[in-house]
């Protein structure tokens, strides 16, 4: 009696295996057809033996499971794509052999696309903080893609949510991140088409038979002083100026021929509101880039701020002799030089009426004039230049007034009324 029970046992479970290889034969058999709905409900009828499955079974269940939720990878839900990494992670804790493991590896290429697609999506929509995650996801998933961790970081940028985006730029900096990755590339004999390869050796390999020819390296360009200047950016937003400095220096000293960090420490130097830094750097920046009109403008706007009246109009007429037409240098320059007018004025006004007070008083009219016809050509300028620009049209109605120059003055004036409405 005992012997017959040990038979029906061994019978049962023999029937057990039997009947877990023929759902998951079906499920791989449904899968292969591209039927998803079908392959998820044969994995149903198998998952009720699955306490009696091997590991090999399971692992393949589960990578089942994962593609067949994953689908086109396309239109996946968020409810989908959860379960899908939940069952990567159960197949992968299992072990995989290497037929396992190259499968997996597909899956996680698949996932790649569907996080990068739901975070484009999100982000298009605003929703930063939603973007973030899902990159942050894909990182996890995939590790050796730090770009993800670097997108995610923008992202929170973008949403205001700095001190997340700190955690992520701090993580990057830390493992060196550069965004810098080189893309390997050859021409296929067979058909003419430029192919990439995932490595310079496998590209050589695909030559050595023959089968391509034109290689051709493309790497891209760094993204770290994009990076680091985000970092001095959410320092300076968090009133951590010392920090922001110090990233700055150690940056510079690292690529002291940078110019994009050299950008970034004069935009740092110019948010502190160190202008002497500012023009130190914009200076080295100059050279550089010596027939940029905007570069001198910078550099004018600084000299400005920092009462060094001469060098801004230096850097402004360098300005107007790179690019005639540009408004802003037209518009400062003349600001400059009309700016002493207040004073002669009050002066003006201040006189008496002995002789000695109206010799006084003409001599400062003249000085007045001579201001006038100084920045009239400033001020015509910006007029052709920003045509409806009224603050500009109506220092100029006043320079005509002044000088006397009554045609042109009602030119102005009536440009003025009919940009104002009146």
């Amino acid at each position: 009696m005992k012997k017959h029970f040990v038979v029906v046992m061994a019978l049962m479970a023999s029937t057990i295996v039997f009947g877990q290889k023929r759902e998951l034969k079906k499920a791989e058999k449904a899968l292969e057809k591209l039927n998803y709905s079908e392959t998820l409900a044969e994995l149903n009828q198998a998952e009720t033996l699955f306490a009696q499955m091997d590991k090999a079974q399971a692992v393949q269940f589960y990578l089942i499971k994962a593609e067949a939720l994953l689908g086109s990878g396309e239109n996946v839900s968020d409810n989908n794509l959860t379960n899908a990494v939940e069952a990567l992670g159960q197949a992968k804790s299992r072990g995989l052999d290497k037929e396992a493991q190259d499968r997996a590896d597909r899956i996680v290429g698949t996932l790649r696309g569907v996080f990068v697609n739901k975070a484009i999506e999100a982000q298009n929509g605003e929703n930063y903080g939603r973007a973030a995650e899902l990159l942050t996801q894909g990182y996890t998933l995939s590790p050796s893609d730090t770009a993800f961790l670097y997108y995610a970081a923008g992202n929170l940028v973008n949403g205001g949510l700095f001190d997340r985006a700190l955690e992520k730029y701090t993580q990057l900096l830390d493992m060196g991140y550069t965004g810098v990755r080189e893309e390997f590339y050859a021409v296929s004999k067979a058909n003419g088409e430029e192919v990439m390869f995932e490595s310079r050796e496998q590209r050589e390999e695909g030559m050595k038979f023959g089968l391509y020819e034109q290689p051709r390296d493309f790497k891209s360009e760094s993204v770290e002083s994009d990076l680091l200047q985000k970092v001095t950016l959410i320092y300076i937003n968090q009133g951590q100026d010392e920090k922001a400095v110090a990233l700055m220096a150690r940056a510079r000293a690292a690529n002291p021929k940078d110019v994009n960090l050299m950008r970034s420490e004069a935009d740092l130097a110019y948010k502190m509101g160190d202008m002497v830094k500012y023009r130190e750097v914009m200076e080295e920046v100059v050279k550089t880039d010596p027939n940029n009109p905007e570069l001198f403008y910078n550099l004018g706007v600084s000299a400005m701020q920092v009462g060094e009246t001469d060098r801004a109009k230096t850097y402004y007429a360098r300005a107007l002799e790179l690019d005639p037409t540009y408004s802003y240098a037209q518009i400062n320059m003349a600001s400059l030089i009309l700016q002493g007018e207040r004073a002669l004025v009050e002066e003006m006004n201040n006189l008496g009426t002995s002789a000695k007070d109206n010799r006084r008083y003409d001599e400062l009219k003249e000085v007045r004039k001579k201001m006038y016809r100084e920045a009239l050509p400033y001020l015509e300028g910006a007029s052709q230049s920003v045509p409806d620009n009224i603050e500009v049209l109506r220092t100029l109605m006043n320079v005509y007034s002044q000088l006397g120059m009554t045609p042109e003055y009602k030119a102005a004036r009536a440009k003025v009324e009919e940009l104002s409405g009146n």
